[in-house]
């Protein structure tokens, strides 16, 4: 049967290129839709009362998310190679598989690198400096789970910087009292997403010596999640105050609220399928978000 899933897009690829499909995840969109979704929100908070979000600004960022969550993919790859053999998740990696050499995919990098500048050229010079700082949280997170307990919240740093360059990508700088409690929430969002995938590597991780908040919180983790969700709901409620937000959008914090609640409260921490298939949910509650932003202006 025709299917248009990323998955399959991937496997019937070319050989040669498949590979380096792999290598920047095309075949799992998850991540990508968690790095683009911040971007979206910031576009839509930015647009006038009663217009719709800017759809050549939201195209931009979604061929920028593309590009930047592979080349964050092939650069944590090319860090963690040694460990992903170790791991059977992750051991099939084309990396770790032997599948391509570290300078193909430092070339790869390149490559990907070079085409989301160009996509950050299209924007204001505001934008591009700002941009451009979020490069080197780009290049150390992979690093984070070897020194820190915490390298979901460097991660949450990184992800969520489209939170901060949506809004100057539209207005030509940024409105830090919408755009910081925009930025904190998805901060706060990637900790509840990004703790709950951690719990699928957790005994790999204490063979291997790398560290997360999985392991941190251990059977704590459900009232850690709990406390970052509510800290995001109270920030998307503070920069939906700041930006004259309505009832459509504080009625999508409220589903989001719900949504987060079943997830966390039915949470198998044990089991790692479970646990992928309540991280790959979070694409739900960043469009109920984005929605409720579109809905609150119109």
């Amino acid at each position: 049967p025709l299917s248009f899933s990323a998955a399959e897009l991937v496997r019937a690829a070319p050989g040669p290129l498949r590979p380096y499909l792999r290598l920047m995840r095309l075949h799992q969109p998850a991540g990508t839709w968690l790095l683009y979704l911040p971007c979206s929100w910031s576009i839509g908070m930015a647009a006038e009362p009663g217009c719709l979000p800017d759809w050549h600004m939201l195209s931009l960022f979604g061929i920028g998310a593309v590009l930047m969550r592979g080349a964050g993919c092939t650069i944590n790859d090319m860090w963690d190679r040694d460990y992903d053999r170790k791991v059977a998740r992750t051991a099939s990696r084309p990396l770790a598989a032997g599948d391509i050499s570290t300078f193909q995919s430092f070339i790869f990098l390149g490559g990907q690198l070079s085409l989301a500048l160009c996509v950050l050229l299209c924007l204001n010079y505001y934008s591009i400096v700002l941009g451009a700082a979020s490069m080197s949280l780009v290049i150390t997170y992979p690093l984070m789970k070897r020194i820190t307990y915490w390298p979901q919240l460097v991660l949450g740093l990184t992800f969520n910087w489209g939170a901060l360059l949506g809004w100057s990508a539209v207005k030509g700088s940024c409105e830090w009292s919408v755009c910081l409690p925009l930025y904190f929430a998805g901060v706060m969002w990637t900790l509840v997403y990004d703790t709950i995938y951690a719990h699928q590597d957790k005994r790999d991780d204490i063979i291997i010596g790398v560290k997360s908040t999985a392991l941190q919180f251990k059977e704590d983790t459900k009232q850690w999640l709990s406390g970052f969700s509510l800290a995001m709901l109270l920030s998307l409620c503070m920069a939906g105050m700041n930006c004259s937000q309505t009832f459509p959008y504080y009625s999508a914090v409220a589903a989001v609220g719900a949504h987060l609640a079943h997830q966390i409260y039915t949470l198998d921490m044990d089991k790692p399928e479970d646990c992928w298939k309540k991280f790959a949910s979070n694409r739900t509650v960043g469009v109920l978000i984005f929605t409720g932003i579109v809905l609150g202006n119109l």
